[in-house]
């Protein structure tokens, strides 16, 4: 198993680009499954998610050419269903929990499909009640067989209907999307999700002939078709990497210039490390973050304590709570860290605390964080990468530690950072791969 050894307190200085936004890469690729037409997807992030997803495309029968760097053609034309009942298959779809927004398009043009019980991050339950539910509303079956942990959907034609999702799950409302554009009538999809990625999906399968009303919004009406063509998408750049960038320039006191950020994408993010005390500059599409050796939390207007809480978009994108748990460590003041969604996410910090950080964790959603205004460094540390967004919260805090670091199982960072090591190192990071 591969880990990082980090040499701490060694400032960044540069610019540096972010990759492809990961969680559109992921319903993207799926959705090309909805037509037997040629599609090309620019500026995919070459990471193990998106790579353990093409390779699962692959066995399907999807033919898949390498254009250029990040540029890749797809064309789902001979699909082999049979494909789905191998146990090798349903072992791959059972460690990439984005493999469960095969379901919508595979039902949508095959009328059957079938995956193990995905797996992802171990940072709670993540119930899956939201895909199910919406897609048997559009008249599919499912059936559990419990001796393989597999779920198996079957519809022999899908029928557009009115919906109101139980929460804004952004996979859930892609995988009900995927299905509802080609099932017979029109679909309302209310308290859908809206963030961008679900936008650049609506996008692309509008390219592809699709009929969708209410981009951007929580209500979606999707009039089906009967066929859908190829099309050509470039990805957005990865907002979560855009704002683990901001903590590492914040917690390493380094100048950092973020390039092309898609700034008018990014929503409440840059607002949000403002309110840790973090001066931000935007300069064209370009995000500006100068060298700071303290940055002080900001209180309520009232005098209250600050509390950064994660929720549906437009607000915060939970994936960015464990950074700004770090980055708020070395900050001056006090911040209250509240994970609504995810009730493991949290359990990282008994490393933070190990490391010297002062951080109370009242319960598995709220961590109160008293900051140490960069008086006390935070001591290395042997630490383990529980999940994506974890792993890079850890190597945060290890490169602005004094000493020397290692991070175990960085698998879980490869999963969602594209070549991190090698890109920090370029803006004088010390990290080594072993």
């Amino acid at each position: 198993m591969s880990a990082f050894i980090v040499e701490g307190g060694h400032r960044l200085q540069g610019s540096i680009t972010p990759q492809g936004a990961k969680n559109e890469a992921l319903q993207l690729l799926c959705a090309l499954l909805l037509t037997e037409e040629e599609v090309l997807i620019n500026n995919l992030p070459d990471i193990l998610d998106v790579n353990n997803l093409i390779s699962l495309l692959g066995d399907l029968g999807v033919s898949v050419s390498r254009r250029a760097k990040g540029s890749y053609a797809f064309q789902a034309k001979d699909i082999n269903l049979d494909i789905l009942h191998s146990d090798e298959f349903l072992a791959k779809t059972s460690s990439l929990r984005g493999s469960v927004m095969l379901l919508g398009p595979l039902l949508a043009r095959f009328g059957f499909a079938m995956i193990a019980k995905p797996g992802g991050d171990k940072i709670g339950r993540r119930r899956l009640d939201t895909h199910f539910i919406g897609i048997q509303k559009l008249g599919a079956t499912f059936n559990y067989d419990s001796t393989r942990h597999c779920y198996m959907v079957e519809a022999k034609s899908l029928k557009g209907c009115y919906m109101l999702l139980d929460e804004a799950s952004v996979t859930g409302t892609a995988n009900v999307l995927m299905a509802a554009v080609m099932a017979e009538g029109e679909t309302t999809i209310y308290n859908a999700a809206c963030e961008p990625y679900i936008q650049q999906l609506c996008r692309m399968l509008i390219k592809m002939g699709a009929k969708i009303e209410g981009v951007g919004s929580n209500l979606l009406r999707i009039q089906g078709v009967k066929k859908l063509s190829g099309c050509s998408m470039t990805l957005l750049p990865d907002m979560i990497e855009v704002g683990s960038f901001i903590g590492m320039a914040a917690m390493t006191s380094s100048e950092l210039t973020i390039k092309n950020v898609a700034y008018d994408e990014l929503g409440i993010i840059p607002q949000s490390f403002q309110r840790l005390g973090i001066h931000l500059e935007r300069r064209g599409d370009d995000l500006y973050i100068p060298q700071q050796d303290h940055y002080v939390i900001e209180n309520f207007i009232d005098g209250s304590i600050m509390n950064i809480a994660d929720a549906p978009w437009p607000g915060l994108t939970p994936d960015l709570l464990s950074v700004m748990l770090v980055v708020a460590t070395q900050a001056k003041g006090c911040v209250l860290i509240h994970q609504k969604m995810f009730e493991s996410r949290l359990f990282f910090v008994d490393k933070l605390i190990d490391m010297g950080a002062q951080i109370i964790l009242c319960d598995p959603h709220r961590a109160t964080v008293i900051g140490l205004d960069n008086q006390h460094r935070l001591r290395p540390a042997v630490m383990s990468s529980p999940d994506i967004r974890a792993g890079i919260a850890l190597l945060i805090a290890a490169m602005s530690a004094n000493g020397t670091s290692r991070i175990n199982n960085i698998d879980q960072i490869d999963r969602g950072y594209e070549h991190i090591d090698l890109r920090l190192n370029e803006l004088g990071a010390h990290i080594t791969r072993v």
